[in-house]
């Protein structure tokens, strides 16, 4: 169905309904991290749950889209419509409460808008661990991460974002709320709601609230990065370390040296663990009970991988400033890869005994277009892979725009070949909906479609992402 702009008329019945301060200026709302595209829209940022319903039973009449907006954090074009009818920007900026913590029973209730960061402060303060961790943490918003399924770094031990949440607060394409905020463990009566709307991208429903799973905190850390001889190589050591140290893995990162190269030639702010960087290397994060030692747990991983010919050198994080250090390297890999500019970029995930062969089957297949540098990095312990291709030194990305599509199409095929997935922690957005059309299972695709045509007939809700059709 046709959608309208935002007109005088509409802008006008919106600000009768709601105050001022809802309606926000700027071209903050208009872009995206990587700048792949300019927005449009009348950005409002209401301060409930009760007038986001306002503006969206407002907008459903009107048949105007909606494009919610989190942190803006997104890579996958989400939170941003490029073209179509002007829609309303939906910020839930102003909606930043911690509603409640229960830390008897392990839970904390937020608004949809509150920083991933202060979410972690506040577990924190009743010593509680609120356990998804990513780079963008504080920015991205628990509206945004649920919306996306986010992932991060402690994915391994704790699971996605859909793995840490009870219940949520949504408001429907048609402006009703749906007062989904269970604080229970247990609760078969029909259909998985929560699920459904987790990983939506906000076009099922608006998350206005969540009920979030907390964590005991580790009484003891600790943090190590051991050189490895290849990726096979770095899997064998996960293997072991879960051998040893059971549930007690909260990170395994895979970094390749081309990432280390691209933070030391775009000179970003970060201290190297090894004079020479390894050519593959893991860092390892370990959360321990008390009694135990992380020092001794992780000397002790080191020998028997060293012994198995697993790893050849490592460093094991002796201070808070130390393991920061680690984390930085590898939180900053991203920033590196900006700095030098991808011409191509993907956010994949593989069966892990696929990872091996599929790194080195890969870089053969991109070496018949040109000589390109790639950076392969990300979370092995879940099989999600960061792999992107960058022009070779002293040569830029815009000389290379005409094989971004091809570059892209050789690694998702591959991917597809190896049963894996074209998007892993980002989600599909805008950027990916002809991927969704052309690996997606046409079973899945069609439930997807009749879903999204129950819960949004008009298409009002973030028009084009995910579905391409809106």
């Amino acid at each position: 169905m046709a959608l309208n702009p935002v007109d005088a008329d509409v802008e006008a019945h919106l600000r009768g309904l709601l105050p001022d301060a809802c309606f926000r200026q700027g071209d903050g709302y208009l872009t995206e991290p990587r700048r792949r595209w300019t927005g449009q829209g009348l950005v409002i940022a209401p301060g409930s749950t009760a007038e986001v319903s306002q503006v969206v039973k407002a907008c459903a009449k009107a048949k105007v889209g909606i494009v919610p907006y989190g942190g803006g954090t997104g890579l996958v074009g989400g939170q941003i419509m490029p073209d179509g009818p002007k829609p309303v920007i939906l910020s839930l900026e102003r909606m930043r409460s911690i509603r409640a913590v229960y830390p008897s029973e392990n839970v904390l209730v937020a608004d949809a808008g509150c920083v991933l960061a202060d979410v972690q402060a506040a577990a924190a303060d009743v010593d509680r661990l609120f356990a998804l961790s990513l780079a963008s943490e504080g920015t991205a918003q628990v509206g945004g991460v649920l919306s996306t399924n986010a992932g991060g770094v402690n994915v391994l031990r704790y699971g996605n974002a859909r793995a840490q949440c009870l219940g949520l607060e949504v408001v429907l394409a048609n402006g009703d709320i749906w007062n989904g905020l269970t604080r229970l463990r247990k609760d078969n009566t029909g259909y998985d709601l929560r699920d459904l709307l987790i990983g939506a991208e906000g076009t099922l429903g608006i998350i206005t609230g969540a009920a979030l799973k907390l964590m005991s905190q580790p009484a003891v850390v600790g943090t190590a990065i051991l050189a490895v001889a290849s990726p096979q190589a770095a899997l064998d050591l996960l293997a072991l370390a879960a051998d040893q140290l059971g549930d007690n893995i909260s990170g395994f990162e895979l970094m390749s040296r081309q990432g280390a190269d691209f933070i030391v030639e775009t000179g970003v702010d970060v201290t190297l663990p090894f004079a020479d960087m390894p050519d593959w290397s893991v860092l390892i994060d370990v959360g321990l009970p008390a009694g135990m030692s992380a020092q001794n747990a992780l000397e002790h991983v080191f020998e028997t991988a060293y012994e198995a010919g697993l790893c050849s050198d490592g460093v094991i994080a002796q201070s808070l400033t130390q393991r920061q250090a680690f984390w930085a390297l590898r939180e900053n890999i991203p920033e590196g890869n900006r700095r030098i500019g991808s011409i191509s970029s993907h956010d994949i995930s593989l069966p892990l005994s696929k990872i091996p062969a599929f790194i080195p089957h890969a870089m053969t297949e991109l070496a018949k277009l040109d000589d390109f540098r790639i950076n392969c990095f990300g979370h092995l312990g879940d099989g999600n892979l960061h792999y992107n291709v960058f022009p070779p030194k002293g040569r830029d990305r815009a000389d290379y725009t005409h094989l971004s599509k091809d570059i892209q199409r050789i690694v998702h095929d591959l991917v597809q070949e190896n049963g894996g997935s074209f998007s892993a922690e980002h989600g599909v957005g805008r950027l990916k909906t002809t991927d969704l059309q052309r690996y997606g299972d046409p079973a899945k695709l069609q439930m997807m479609q009749a879903v999204k045509a129950a819960l949004d007939p008009n298409g009002i809700l973030n028009p084009g992402a995910v579905l391409a059709t809106g």
